[in-house]
């Protein structure tokens, strides 16, 4: 008996092996991504689904789902199980054909807690019997898909099993990822069986579906050469990583809903030499004000809770004896309310006020060995930021302190903590199960990349918890910064967000409310509600030179950013921790990420030419 359980966490990146090397190299040759978009393109017309009047595939409600992807004699299993982690998480299970009755029984065991079983099964398995009972069973209390491969005669092993099949004649790494996006919508289905298989499945069978869902490509499906495209950027990023900018990034290129680079360069750090891969997840800092405050934010103004042009007074009530009090939540969101850039409010601890050990006194843990007393935010943090000086109301001053106001208005009107409302609403709906809060409570660090050698306040390396020292100190959720993810997650977001609110067959939002956040809302700044945008300055060469008008995102301190262009259908995030080992302001001054953004814009024409 052989059960062997795959990491939980397996790393999201587009495919492994071949496809792993068809996205990521720069320097791999055209006619083998030609040779690979050929293959996937044929699997278009020949890959069959079956058993799907119910409509199961591609699979909805992420939120409600606990998947297990389990490998029976299938030979590319990894790529596989690594092409559906970019949609949902998967916990990976195989069935070795040793005592298959036994294997079987112990598997369905361990499978109690899985209430939707993807079963990746070669042609020649489907004819054991064990197996072919281990489906019926698992059928009648889970949601049970079977992907099968090879020869279409085994499917009548199937023919009294009535759960969806995905039927892919090709056993090859190409097949092993599309029929994986196949199950999550990442690829539209047409194909009909060609002949009679058994007396239940006929000639013609076969269920159409819709691409819903991000697609994980080569750039020439876009018309763009990996070549051109990758080189600049392994330059580009190789520079940042010898001058010492970053120890590590990573890049991440959506084109029309298609994913063709997502790559990772260097290390965690300068020291370790643990390699940065595609998967890990970092700290997004300022990144968090879109993506997860506005986000919220734009829920509740199109549940009508929240009014742009209501004052804070109305929704907090301790302001309401205060400066803040006539301050308006379109003031918040266009940084124009008059609040102060930030507040030091690390400097003003004192002994008492933190331990290096947790207790009941000192429950907040803000890094490994630091733990702040109990209702510090409460009452140190929230009443001075409440009573901080306004100056220069109505005139543009970047500042975090609208996104705690903001932080505690969406909690105030969601009755949820941002961290809970945001990952409810979005994050578990759309399959993003890396992104949230406070990460080391999910995952281990090394999955996650450390920022700073903090030597002046928490006096250790930050390993998954927030460099923001604000946000940490209010226990590593806030408006402001807090947020960590991989890139594939915000990929995620943020093609919903150009998709005009629609992600997965689902309607997060109408076009009219991103339209109205993510365009220009202010006389005397280039700034949207919440989203920041291309820069008509162009001396300022904001975000890139060749960036279009329409563009909108965020960066973020560490070293990141997200970058929506409507015009093109492109979507750029860089992810990076420059702030290791201490604070640099190279990747700025070297213009690292506006460089990649103008290469791939360049890549793009150069395609069109």
């Amino acid at each position: 008996m052989k059960i062997k359980i795959l990491n939980r966490w397996w790393p999201a990146i587009p495919v492994l092996l071949l496809i792993l090397i068809v996205f990521m190299s720069a320097e791999l040759d055209e006619p083998l991504n030609s040779e690979w978009l050929v293959e996937s393109k044929s699997l278009e017309s020949s890959v069959v689904l079956l058993n799907n009047s119910k409509d199961i595939v591609p699979l909805g409600r992420l939120e409600d789902r606990k998947i297990a992807a389990v490998s029976v004699g299938a030979t590319f299993e990894k790529e596989f199980v690594g092409t559906l982690s970019n949609y949902a998480s998967i916990s990976a299970f195989k069935l070795v054909n040793t005592n298959l009755q036994a294997s079987a029984d112990t598997l369905n065991a361990r499978l109690k807690f899985f209430n939707t079983v993807i079963l990746q099964v070669g042609d020649v398995a489907l004819r054991d019997l064990p197996l072919q009972n281990l489906i019926q069973e698992l059928a009648k209390t889970r949601q049970v898909l079977v992907v099968v491969y090879g020869n279409s005669g085994g499917l009548q092993f199937l023919d009294k099993i009535n759960v969806p099949i995905i039927w892919t004649p090709v056993n090859s790494p190409a097949g092993a990822a599309f029929s994986a996006q196949a199950v999550f919508g990442g690829v539209a289905l047409s194909g009909k069986l060609l002949q009679d298989v058994s007396p239940q499945i006929k000639k013609g069978a076969g269920y159409t579906t819709k691409a819903s869902r991000l697609k994980y490509t080569v750039p020439e499906e876009v018309g763009i050469d990996s070549k051109e495209l990758g080189r600049p950027i392994d330059r580009i990023v190789n520079e940042a990583i010898e001058q010492k900018a970053t120890p590590g990034a990573v890049v991440m290129i959506v084109k029309d809903g298609k994913v063709i680079f997502n790559k990772g360069y260097g290390n965690h750090t300068y020291a370790n030499g643990m390699p940065t891969r595609a998967g890990d997840i970092f700290d997004l800092a300022s990144v968090t004000k879109i993506g997860a405050t506005t986000m919220a934010a734009m829920r509740l103004y199109e549940e009508q809770k929240l009014k742009l042009d209501t004052n804070v007074g109305a929704y907090i009530p301790l302001a309401r004896n205060t400066n803040k009090s006539d301050l308006t939540v379109r003031e918040l969101l266009l940084h124009q309310a008059g609040l102060v850039a930030y507040i030091p409010f690390f400097e003003d601890l004192k002994p008492g006020d933190y331990s290096r050990d947790s207790s009941i006194f000192h429950p907040v843990k803000v890094a490994d060995h630091y733990y702040l007393r109990a209702n510090y935010f409460e009452d140190v943090m929230w009443p001075r930021m409440l009573k901080s000086g306004l100056s220069a109301r109505g005139k543009y001053v970047y500042s975090d302190l609208s996104m705690y106001l903001m932080k505690d208005i969406i909690e105030r009107l969601s009755t949820e903590r941002l961290d809970k409302y945001v990952g409810k609403q979005f994050y578990a709906p759309l399959g993003m199960y890396t992104a949230g809060f406070n990460p080391r409570n999910r995952f281990p660090k090394s999955q996650i990349v450390p920022t700073e050698q903090d030597n002046y306040f928490r006096k250790t390396l930050i390993e998954g918890y927030v460099h923001d020292q604000g946000a940490a100190m209010a226990g590593g959720i806030s408006g402001h910064a807090g947020l960590f993810s991989t890139a594939n997650d915000m990929a995620i977001l943020f093609q919903m967000i150009l998709n005009g609110g629609t992600y997965g067959g689902k309607q997060y939002f109408q076009p009219e409310t991103i339209d109205l956040f993510t365009t220009r809302q202010s006389n005397i700044s280039r700034r949207g509600l919440g989203f920041d945008r291309w820069d008509p300055d162009r001396t300022n060469r904001y975000p890139s030179d060749l960036a279009s008008s329409k563009s909108y995102g965020h960066t973020g301190y560490t070293g990141t950013c997200v970058w929506v262009d409507p015009e093109h259908k492109l979507i750029y995030i860089f992810l990076s921790n420059r702030v290791h080992p201490s604070v640099t302001n190279k990747l700025n001054s070297l213009r690292i990420r506006p460089r990649i953004q103008d290469a791939i814009y360049k890549a793009i024409r150069d395609g069109l030419d």
